[in-house]
């Protein structure tokens, strides 16, 4: 046990349950998880000031900038529960820290699970979030870059074919669209020639009224999500080791709360047996 002294009779009163390298293990484990937490928070909080709040507010439901700040302020509570408990030793701030821990890595476990099993309805899910996106492509600089990098990345274009851009206003093939990108679709589903000299930004454009098959001579014509599927069947070995890299931080905090709530519930009994014995005519 951590902090006994067997040299001496009378030196039980220095006996703790309670292992310094459990205790402070944990407090510097939590506060590198804070530090995090904060940087999370803080880059959100940026995100959003540079942009145009009024703009942002239409699509809060896939906000990079929010999601961000959501998953920072969770973080920021449960990390400070076990960086104040585990200093403290305080058994109520360190049971808040690994019930959340433990609901957490549950929901992960469930998610994961019923979106193997229930794949088709996740697939639907998905297609949702990816048109809602489309539809707020210009109202959101940080949404705007991020459809830009997964297009380039995978090669795709829209959700399920590059005519779901007609979804967005700016984009629309109506005949009545004032818009100067009308029937087009954005730069990043543009296919790209290594000998081209001088880059055609507006290579997009006019491509909805396009046939699949002449289409597809300048464009990406594919939709996203059957590349995303495939890249995720390709993956699935370091997709499993993110989960695992993820889930292996939660198990330790869980762990090593638990141990170090057994030792403080231990040496509060040990303190009550001391008190209890204290003038123990028989000791």
């Amino acid at each position: 046990m951590a902090g006994r002294r067997r040299d001496a009779p009378g030196s039980d009163k220095d006996f703790t349950f309670v292992s310094s390298v459990v205790k402070y293990l944990l407090f510097f484990f939590n506060l590198i998880f804070w530090v995090i937490s904060l940087v999370m928070v803080a880059i959100g909080i940026y995100a959003r000031m540079v942009k145009h709040a009024e703009a942002a507010l239409a699509s809060l439901s896939v906000d990079p900038a929010m999601m961000l700040m959501v998953v920072g302020i969770l973080m920021f509570l449960i990390t400070f529960c076990g960086c104040v408990g585990s200093l403290r030793e305080n058994i109520c701030l360190l049971q808040t820290f690994c019930i959340s821990l433990t609901v957490i890595f549950i929901i992960q476990l469930a998610a994961g699970v019923l979106g193997f099993i229930f794949s088709d309805k996740a697939r639907h899910k998905v297609t949702e979030l990816i048109n809602d996106a489309i539809v707020h492509y210009r109202d959101d600089a940080d949404l705007q870059n991020l459809i830009d990098y997964g297009q380039a990345k995978f090669g795709c274009c829209g959700g399920t074919t590059y005519t779901d851009w007609s979804q967005n206003i700016y984009f629309n093939c109506n005949q009545s669209n004032p818009s100067r990108e009308r029937c087009s679709v954005p730069y990043s589903c543009c296919i790209h020639s290594r000998n081209q000299d001088v880059i055609n930004t507006m290579c997009g454009q006019g491509m909805q009224d396009r046939e699949y098959n002449d289409a597809g001579n300048y464009i990406h014509t594919n939709g996203c999500i059957d590349k995303l599927v495939d890249w995720i069947h390709s993956n699935l070995f370091i997709l499993g080791g993110i989960a695992l890299g993820l889930a292996i931080p939660e198990l330790v905090g869980m762990v090593l709360s638990q141990i170090l709530i057994n030792q403080i519930k231990d040496q509060i009994e040990l303190q009550k047996y001391n008190i209890k014995h204290r003038y123990d005519p028989w000791k």
